[in-house]
């Protein structure tokens, strides 16, 4: 397995000193993130492409992001989060397609993006529509030859089995997001691989907490401060026969997200060797 981390594209001209940094501290895979479409653009994925083939750091995957209101709670979260909300839902279908062609020209077989809250009763209204929606950017990416990743989180592991099945297409991948699936009380990651193992195709090792009121979501921690069992993870992972990538994501910012990220990765190789 690979472990690599999160690089945010904010700005372009930012991106030499983020790769030398990853250089320095022996990375050699990130995911790419960005939630800025006017990035996008055919130069701007000649530059990058470049520059990370010249750092020798491999994408492992493009987080796409999307415009409009982001609100990461149980309420607004309902409302303003991925293509789940009618209101926005035309908007993001193009933004999604548009990310994905921007990671196309970068050689990036892989994007992945936060569906928001899916409706898990099938007879909803809203789920036979985002289910449309979906389909329409996961074909517009399989002309591309890529896939579609979900992050996990805000749904159910049957929930998003119930969309793959639903959507139809053969392009729907999974990004298991180890932490999110337990701050939102949806499910214990590693119980989850027994409903969608098969379609994982890239992770965030993240750590945290279950919610401890219906509003808020449970609090991410350092890597082995909170309730994932990384061993048991990472042993299912291996009945599985995944040895691709592990994508390192500590949402805190300042000097202490480098160090916790460090740790991170010595804390989780350890125990990828343990099981070798």
């Amino acid at each position: 397995m690979k472990i690599g981390t999160c690089v945010s594209l904010s700005k372009l001209e930012e991106m030499p000193e983020k790769l030398a940094i990853l250089q320095e501290n022996g990375f050699s895979s990130c995911q790419l993130i960005s939630w800025d479409p006017r990035l996008w653009t055919a130069e701007n994925a000649l530059q990058l492409r470049e520059l990370f083939e010249r750092s020798g750091i491999e994408i492992s995957a493009f987080w796409c992001g999307w415009a409009g209101p982001t609100v990461w709670d149980f309420y607004d979260g309902q409302l303003t989060l991925g293509l789940v909300p009618p209101e926005y839902r035309q908007m993001r279908v193009q933004n999604l397609c548009d990310g994905a062609d921007f990671a196309h020209r970068m050689g990036i077989t892989d994007v992945v993006t936060h569906m928001g809250f899916i409706p898990e009763n099938p007879y909803d209204p809203n789920f036979a529509g985002f289910c449309v929606a979906v389909r329409t950017v996961a074909q517009h990416l399989k002309q591309n030859g890529q896939f579609l990743l979900f992050e996990t989180g805000q749904e159910t592991p049957v929930t998003l089995l119930r969309c793959f099945e639903t959507v139809g297409t053969d392009n729907l991948g999974v990004n298991l997001d180890t932490a999110n699936l337990i701050l939102y009380g949806k499910a214990n990651p590693v119980d989850a691989l027994d409903v969608f193992g098969k379609y994982v195709r890239n992770l965030h090792a993240k750590d945290g907490r279950y919610p401890t009121n219906g509003h808020a979501l449970g609090e991410e921690t350092k890597l082995g401060e909170g309730k994932v069992d990384f061993k048991a993870l990472f042993a299912r992972l291996r009945e599985l026969g995944y040895d691709s990538h592990v994508t390192i994501e500590r949402e805190i910012s300042g000097e202490r997200q480098l160090a916790d990220i460090l740790e991170a990765r010595a804390y989780l190789q350890k125990i990828i060797d343990e099981l070798r």
